[in-house]
């Protein structure tokens, strides 16, 4: 059986598993593409937006077409966890997996779902392509592969996305609520990512 991560939000913060289908991603979102998608970019929160849920958010595109767009917020880390107290979360028993990995906050929609966000020297059950350097995968597998050092060189595990109807984050950033930058963000500071990310935006203009 294949599962996702999934979180319950609790004052200790446990985690829990429930089961979704292996496309999600792919089915659950529209796949029509449109000429300026903005998939594989990242959009930096304006510091006067309004919504407190994304004050200094930077979110990754993974998809952007006719029919909406969907988002990982990339810089908001909740949590710090064992790897192998994650896999028996979620049904994926291996004792042999050690080190703690950083979990994160990845938007309001959906929290109960987990992604990794991760380099493209990886692909499996569950994985899509955001662009050609950075892919995203559902499966809860890539944990076990990333504790038997058969997973990617960099990755990210998010909880929850973030989604906007037809039209809507094209609305967003035409009243400048976003600003956008290629995606970047594997080896930079989390804590410094939408200052960074903010800088080079002014820098390309």
């Amino acid at each position: 059986m294949t599962h996702v991560l999934g979180l319950v939000t609790s004052p200790d913060f446990v985690l829990t598993a429930i089961v979704v289908p292996e496309t999600f991603l792919t089915a659950a979102q529209p796949q029509i593409l449109i000429d300026d998608s903005l998939a594989g970019q990242l959009l930096i929160a304006s510091p006067t937006i309004r919504d407190p849920r994304f004050d200094h958010a930077v979110i990754l595109v993974v998809r952007h077409n006719h029919d909406g767009a969907m988002g990982i917020v990339v810089n908001m880390p909740t949590d710090e966890r064992p790897l192998a107290n994650i896999l028996e979360m979620v049904g994926e028993r291996d004792t042999n997996v050690t080190g703690k990995v950083q979990l994160f906050a990845g938007g309001p929609v959906q929290p109960e779902l987990g992604f990794v966000i991760h380099s493209s020297d990886y692909r499996g059950s569950g994985t899509i392509d955001v662009n050609q350097h950075v892919l995203v995968t559902s499966n809860s597998r890539i944990l076990r592969d990333i504790g038997n050092n058969k997973g990617p060189k960099k990755s990210l595990i998010v909880f929850g996305y973030a989604g906007w109807s037809a039209h809507q984050l094209d609305d967003e950033l035409r009243r400048r609520v976003w600003f956008t930058t290629p995606a970047d963000f594997f080896d930079e500071n989390r804590e410094k990512l939408w200052d960074s990310a903010y800088a080079r935006r002014a820098q390309d203009l």
